[in-house]
């Protein structure tokens, strides 16, 4: 997973890793949820990506968007 670079310093996420189709987020908790193109869908997961690639707002956009379509990994 790459380090989220947390520009805010105020962000739960640790971490992302993204795929084609989807994206994992690390939270604070250490806990890894998987967000893909089926749910929430392609749209949201992009945003997402681009959220992660800049540093900032990810854990914004997942909890006002898409924090119930998340399915937790492990």
């Amino acid at each position: 997973m790459i380090p989220y670079r947390n520009i805010s310093g105020k962000s739960g996420v640790l971490a992302y890793e993204i795929g084609d189709t989807y994206i994992k987020i690390e939270f604070n908790n250490n806990e890894v949820y998987l967000y893909d193109y089926n749910r929430p869908g392609k749209v949201q997961v992009n945003k997402m990506k681009f959220f992660a690639v800049r540093g900032k707002g990810l854990s914004t956009y997942i909890s006002r968007y898409v924090k119930s379509f998340a399915k937790k990994l492990g």
